[in-house]
């Protein structure tokens, strides 16, 4: 396949990247709709099985992380080698991405049976919501399987600039999920009420029903790469490349564990209702954030491609567009948490106390989204350029060094409330490093550079 074949060298940028992001969007949309779904039952259930899944969150995150990052080093190679023509690599790194897939599977069914009880020990005394952590917790942990390999190969399809695949595949697993939680929950229909088993269960077949479909695409649809597992060697050198990406991701992600733990310590000393509502504006940050992650998977092969081709006009091209997009995303995300917050927490059956600490903290949270959607734009341009310390860094001015350092200090001194001040102080300052790494980065790579453009990026 030449240059001039592939729509990610010839096309215009905008519609471009709004037809391969839109299907990430909407698939991603479709996901946040179900983690709010999927929390609300939980909180019909009882107050403490919402505690319980909000102790879980650092978990589930740290599997996510595993996966996506696998995932997004799948991508940024298979699209960087499509973009050279050297398709021999890009279907090696496919393949060698869904073994890496198999073997992330099987060290959590291993770590599952050692780690759980240990973890929900450490964070609550309360019988109740010990038992309901574990029982739910330990279902998600022990057949992750099915998420982690669903997210790889939508990587690999998302590289070739196949979008609607993975929007379909994110769109039946959680449509899947969100029939079956109040099923399997409160039996209906003739099941069992399962209780906070039945949410683990419903999250769990409808991450199955995800992985089927994505398999079944990946081996018997007309893809772009091919993977072969008869000849098949591993290529370490490609391993190394698919993790030079792949591990930061993984550490970036890694760190919304990190944060949660650390602020359900600090807030779980002024009260359970506190830690249930910084789960609740997880799930309901998930909303805004999910479309922007969505827009990142759009751009990050288009950016991949192009960086790979030399394309230095269409990689600024894309990556100013999407600073413009997230933007947009944000700024309406801002206005629902400052002037919507009790309609908000409504959904979830929020408590009077939840309430009254939710109308302040939402409005606050609310203003760190616009430096937070830049700050994934630019974290998307550093991966897709193989710069994954870089996105690394700002990850860890976002969510680790700065939030809880100050945290830690200003709660015992002013209160709650400069704990969701510090979301601003960190977004804010992140947003201002990237931008700094990445000029610095266009004057000293050369495809970056902007006296490298050439009539072959008009």
């Amino acid at each position: 396949m030449s240059h001039t074949q592939n729509k990610m060298a010839v096309r215009p940028i905008l519609p471009l990247l709004l037809t391969m992001a839109f299907p990430a969007m909407l698939s991603m949309f479709i996901q946040s709709l179900y983690n709010i779904v999927d929390s609300m039952f939980i909180a019909q259930f009882s107050t403490d099985a919402l505690t319980a899944v909000s102790l879980a969150f650092p978990i589930q995150n740290l599997i996510l992380a595993f996966a996506v990052g696998t995932g997004v080093g799948i991508n940024a190679v298979v699209a960087r080698k499509l973009g050279e023509q050297n398709f021999n690599d890009a279907n090696s790194a496919a393949t060698h991405g869904l073994l890496l897939a198999l073997a992330t599977s099987a060290v959590f069914m291993t770590l599952s049976c050692f780690f759980i009880q240990p973890f929900f020990k450490a964070f609550t005394d309360s019988p109740v919501i010990f038992d309901l952590g574990v029982q739910y917790t330990s279902i998600i942990t022990f057949l992750s399987f099915g998420i982690i390999i669903h997210i790889a190969i939508e990587k690999i399809l998302q590289a070739t600039g196949k979008m609607i695949f993975p929007m379909i595949f994110q769109a039946v697993g959680a449509i899947v999920n969100i029939i079956l939680d109040p099923i399997l929950i409160f039996g209906l229909v003739g099941f069992p009420a399962l209780g906070i088993e039945g949410a683990a269960w419903a999250t769990i077949i409808g991450q199955f029903s995800a992985m089927l479909l994505a398999l079944i695409t990946l081996f018997f649809a007309k893809n772009d790469v091919t993977l072969s597992f008869q000849s098949f060697r591993f290529n370490f050198k490609i391993i190394k490349d698919i993790y030079a990406v792949g591990i930061p991701v993984t550490l970036i992600y890694s760190l919304g564990s990190i944060l949660v733990i650390g602020l359900n310590a600090i807030l779980i000393a002024f009260s359970e209702a506190a830690v249930a509502l910084l789960g609740i504006f997880f799930k309901l940050q998930s909303f805004i954030f999910m479309p922007v992650l969505g827009l990142t998977q759009g751009a990050m092969p288009i950016i991949g491609y192009n960086y790979g081709a030399r394309k230095t006009n269409r990689l600024f091209a894309t990556c100013n567009w999407s600073l413009l997009v997230s933007t947009l995303i944000t700024f309406i995300g801002t206005s629902l948490f400052i002037f919507f917050p009790h309609q908000l927490l409504g959904f979830f059956g929020a408590s009077k106390e939840m309430l009254e600490l939710g109308a302040i903290a939402l409005p606050i949270l609310g203003l760190s989204f616009i430096p937070a959607g830049i700050s994934l734009i630019y974290t998307t341009v550093f991966q897709a350029v193989n710069r994954g310390s870089f996105a690394l860094i700002t990850a860890l001015l976002r969510q680790t060094i700065i939030i809880l350092p100050l945290a830690f200090i200003f709660a015992p001194m002013y209160g709650i409330t400069s704990i969701w001040l510090t979301f601003i102080i960190a977004e804010c300052l992140a947003a201002i490093v990237a931008w700094l790494l990445f000029h610095n980065l266009r004057k000293k790579d050369d495809v970056l550079n902007p006296k490298y453009i050439t009539t072959q990026n008009e």
